[in-house]
C-alpha cells in the first residue's frame, strides 16, 4: 500500500504556530491534502504529550491511529553550542518507536533545557552529544537535521551552520542517515555535493498550521506491505528505492531563502552577482542574507545535473491554493473565492494531492476554468517560472508567459564593497 508521509509538523505548544493545531485539525487536514501518515509532533512538551497518550491508539508496531490517520512519534529540537568561536544553532528531527522510548528521551533532554517552554525546545548541548545519548537509549531512534540549508538554525546554514555533517555530529555522524532538504533546496541541488550521496533526502512541510497550503506541501511517498515503525525506519536508513518511491517537493525558488538578498531594501540576486559585490546590499551596503543556492554552490563539488546512482526520485508541486491564487491575481492567503475554488476541486477528486499529481487536464476543465487547469499541469510538468524567494520572502510563481521575471539587482561596485 502507498503511504504519503509528512514527518515534520508542530503542535499549538510550539512558538509561532497556529493556536488551532491539534490532532483533530491535523488529521482532518491530512484527509483534505491526501496524506495518510503524519508526524505526531512535539512529544517533548509535557502537556501535549499527555494529550498524545490519551488520544493515539497503537494499531501497528510504532504506528498510532487517530481519526483514521496514521501517526508516528516525532519532535523537533534545537541544539546550541559554541564551535570554533562561533555559536551554532541547529534544528534536528527525532523519530521514536514508542512512548516508553519517548519518556527516556524526555528525561535525558530535560537536563539541557526547559521542555515546558516550547514544543520545539532549545537545548544547550552539542549535536554529537545528543546523538550519543539517543543511541544509548535505542538504536531504533532516528535523528537528522531539519531544513538543512536555511541561513539560520540549520546544519549547513550560511549564518551559523557547519561545513559538513561530520563537523556537526563529529564521531556520531555514523548514526546520521538522512537530512531534510527544506523548501529552498531540492534533490538536484543536494546531489551537487558528493558528501551527501549516501544520505537519504527527506522532504517535510514544517507546517505551522493544518491548512492544506502548508500541511504536506513537501512529503515522502512509500510503498509498504506492512506499515510499522521499523519498516519506515529501514526504508529511510537503507535508502530502499523499492519502498521509498519518491519525495514531493515545492520548487526551491518558492522557498523563502532560495537566493541571496536584503528584504528591507527589496534587493535579491543570484550567487555570481552577490559574490561580485562581496554579498553587500548595493543600496544600503549592509550584508545580505546569503541564500540556499549560494550556500549549496559554496560546498558543492559537482555541477547541477548529476544524479547519484542510488538517488530517490522526486516530483515537484505547489500547493493548490497558491496555484489558484496566483492565476486569479490575488497573490494572497485566506481569499474566500480561492478557498471555494480549491475546495470544489478537492471535493470532486478526493484530495489535493490527487488533483495535483493525477487528474488529467480534460477532467480538470470540467470542474474549474482553463487557466487554472493549465496552471496545475504546468506545475506538474515543471514549466513554471519564478521570481525566487529571498531573505524571508516566499518566491512568486509566474503563470503568464508575457510577464517578465525580476532581474538581479546589481549596481556598480564602490570602494566600500572591498
Amino acid at each position: 500500500m502507498e503511504y504519503i508521509a509528512d514527518f515534520h509538523l508542530h503542535s499549538k505548544y510550539s512558538r509561532a504556530t497556529s493556536r488551532d493545531l491539534s490532532l483533530e485539525t491535523l488529521s482532518e487536514g491530512a484527509k483534505i491534502k491526501g496524506l495518510n501518515l503524519l508526524s505526531a509532533p512535539d512529544f517533548t512538551h509535557p502537556i501535549w504529550l499527555k494529550e498524545l497518550r490519551s488520544k493515539l491508539i497503537e494499531e501497528h508496531e510504532g504506528i498510532f491511529n487517530f481519526n483514521g490517520i496514521n501517526f508516528i512519534l516525532t519532535t523537533e529540537i534545537a541544539t546550541i553550542e559554541t564551535f570554533q568561536g562561533k555559536t551554532r544553532h541547529v534544528h534536528h528531527n527525532i523519530h521514536a518507536p514508542s512512548f516508553d522510548v519517548v519518556d527516556q528521551i524526555n528525561e535525558a533532554l530535560g537536563k539541557f533545557g526547559d521542555l515546558k517552554a516550547d514544543g520545539r525546545p532549545m537545548l544547550t548541548v552539542s549535536p554529537a552529544e545528543i546523538v550519543e545519548i539517543l543511541m544509548q537509549i535505542s538504536k531504533d531512534i532516528l535523528i537528522y537535521p531539519n531544513h538543512a540549508w536555511t541561513p539560520w538554525r540549520s546544519v549547513f546554514g550560511s549564518i551559523n551552520g557547519y561545513n559538513s555533517l561530520e563537523e556537526c555530529y563529529q564521531d556520531q555522524s555514523k548514526h546520521i542517515f538522512a537530512l531534510e532538504t527544506g523548501l529552498s533546496s531540492d534533490p538536484p541541488m543536494n546531489w551537487m555535493w558528493s558528501k551527501l550521496d549516501e544520505i537519504t533526502l527527506l522532504s517535510n512541510s514544517d507546517a505551522h498550521s493544518a491548512n492544506p497550503w502548508r500541511l504536506g506541501r513537501e512529503a515522502n511517498v512509500f510503498e509498504l506491505d506492512e506499515l510499522t515503525y521499523n519498516e519506515i525506519n529501514d526504508a529511510i536508513k537503507k535508502k530502499d528505492k523499492k519502498k521509498f518511491l519518491f519525495t514531493i517537493e515545492v520548487p526551491p525558488e518558492y522557498g523563502k531563502y532560495h537566493i541571496t538578498g536584503h528584504r528591507r531594501c527589496n534587493v535579491s540576486m543570484h550567487p555570481k552577482d552577490a559574490i561580485r559585490i562581496n554579498n553587500r546590499c548595493p543600496r544600503c551596503r549592509k550584508k545580505m542574507t546569503i541564500g540556499v543556492l549560494q550556500r549549496v554552490e559554496e560546498l558543492a563539488d559537482r555541477e547541477r545535473g548529476f544524479v547519484p546512482k542510488n538517488a530517490i526520485p522526486f516530483k515537484t508541486l505547489l500547493p493548490l491554493y497558491e496555484i489558484i491564487s496566483f492565476v486569479a491575481g490575488t497573490g494572497e492567503l485566506y481569499s474566500k473565492k480561492v478557498v471555494e475554488e480549491q475546495n470544489k476541486l478537492i471535493n470532486k477528486f478526493g484530495s489535493e494531492l490527487n488533483v495535483l499529481l493525477n487528474v488529467s487536464r480534460e477532467e480538470l476543465v470540467k470542474v474549474t476554468n482553463e487557466k487554472i487547469a493549465e496552471a496545475i499541469i504546468k506545475v506538474r510538468e515543471g514549466k513554471v517560472r519564478f521570481n525566487p524567494g529571498y531573505d524571508g520572502f516566499y518566491g512568486i510563481p509566474i503563470f503568464d508567459d508575457n510577464i517578465q521575471t525580476k532581474e538581479s539587482f546589481v549596481e556598480q561596485k564602490s570602494l566600500t564593497d572591498f
